[in-house]
């Protein structure tokens, strides 16, 4: 049976989805071809309809960890005003919520300790979502009136990204939620933005 592209396409998203997922869980070195296109509900051998090999496949699922994740957060960040953006942006990301659901947010903190070894495709993915989070943010601290604003912005995602990684190592939950809690503190002062809590 032919099957016709958008078809294909859905398919395509439907392996992704669950290879994301099993990144976030398992780690990327642990995901299994296999495995990953049973909870599909598809077979081994349609994996390269889909995907040339298991290191293009591991860079789409990079990829769609991106778009799934920015894909309301960024447009988000664009209708709002700077300081209304950048607070809301740390206030979730810096969340107890976004610590504690591991299997949605950004993808930064499940994939940053593993770039290294990953193939040079899911490394260029990873630095791409870096550079697209980067510009966004950037962009608003520029409309804040605030100098050096990519070297900002980096720092700032460096905060977030670090921040989020050991509150979610931490075993104390009151530790974990002071981490949160003075890295969102430090970036409102950096970024002259009013705190609320």
């Amino acid at each position: 049976m032919r099957y016709d592209a958008a078809h294909k396409e859905k398919t395509r998203t439907r392996v992704l989805k669950v290879a994301a997922k099993a990144i976030r869980t398992q780690g990327p070195h642990r995901i299994a071809v296999a495995g990953v296109m049973a909870k599909a509900g598809m077979t081994h051998g349609g994996f390269y309809v889909h995907f040339a090999s298991k290191d293009a496949f591991l860079a789409a699922a990079v990829d769609h960890m991106f778009t799934d994740s920015f894909g309301q957060v960024l447009p988000n960040m664009e209708a709002r005003s700077p300081a209304e953006a950048l607070t809301a942006y740390v206030d979730w990301y810096l969340s107890a919520a976004h610590r504690d659901n591991r299997n949605q947010g950004c993808p930064l903190p499940y994939l940053v300790a593993d770039a290294p070894r990953l193939p040079r495709a899911a490394r260029l993915r990873i630095a791409q979502g870096m550079e697209q989070l980067r510009r966004a943010i950037a962009r608003k601290i520029t409309e804040l009136g605030l100098a050096d604003a990519d070297d900002e912005a980096q720092s700032v995602i460096s905060a977030l990204v670090g921040a989020i990684a050991l509150a979610r190592a931490e075993p104390d939950h009151e530790r974990s939620d002071a981490i949160l809690a003075s890295t969102r503190a430090g970036l409102m002062r950096r970024l002259k933005l009013a705190t609320t809590h």
